[in-house]
């Protein structure tokens, strides 16, 4: 009688499963930092979405009302109706979608502004602190546009690439 030679194999070896921890760690090291940088990307562009959406529903809330909201009022103004039955009369909200103000990217509070501080035109100042938190940094993304002042011989000031991209940073 022959015996068969076949015999099964079953699992991977040490040095199999080893080859394969490597080409895993090798991928995420070459994949993980585009995915994370893109996914910072898309955390900023949600924020500047968001808050291009809140511009919009100011500007409809300001038809009906003839001004925009206080920085006492905010932007839970576009949700729910003032108090004084007289302006009450004039909302024709909600303005916004959302049963509540919506947070930024990173879960945190809009900061939002009227009378403007910062910039140069007449519509409510409206913040993110950014992945920090805090306000007044490097990241944070807004929608107000300082223009520096330049020697004053024209009156258009030259803009990066990036500037004209990026419409809502601050400079």
């Amino acid at each position: 009688m022959m015996r068969s030679c076949t015999s099964q194999r079953r699992g991977l070896t040490l040095i199999e499963l080893m080859i394969v921890l490597i080409i895993l760690v090798m991928l995420f090291a070459i994949a993980g930092p585009r995915l994370l940088g893109t996914q910072k990307k898309a955390d900023i562009k949600g924020t500047k979405a968001q808050i291009g959406n809140f511009e919009a529903a100011l500007k409809l809330y300001a038809v009906d009302m003839r001004t925009f909201p206080s920085t006492e009022d905010g932007l839970g103004a576009l949700i729910k109706p003032p108090a004084d039955e007289a302006k009450a009369r004039k909302w024709d909200g909600p303005y916004l979608d959302d049963e509540i103000v919506p947070a930024d990217s990173w879960g945190t509070a809009f900061v939002y502004e009227y009378p403007p501080s910062k910039g140069t035109r007449d519509f409510p100042n409206i913040s993110s602190p950014g992945i920090d938190g805090e306000s007044d940094t490097e990241d944070d993304v807004n929608n107000w546009r300082d223009i520096e002042e330049g020697d004053g011989d024209d009156a258009s000031e030259v803009m990066s690439e990036a500037d004209v991209l990026d419409t809502t940073s601050d400079e």
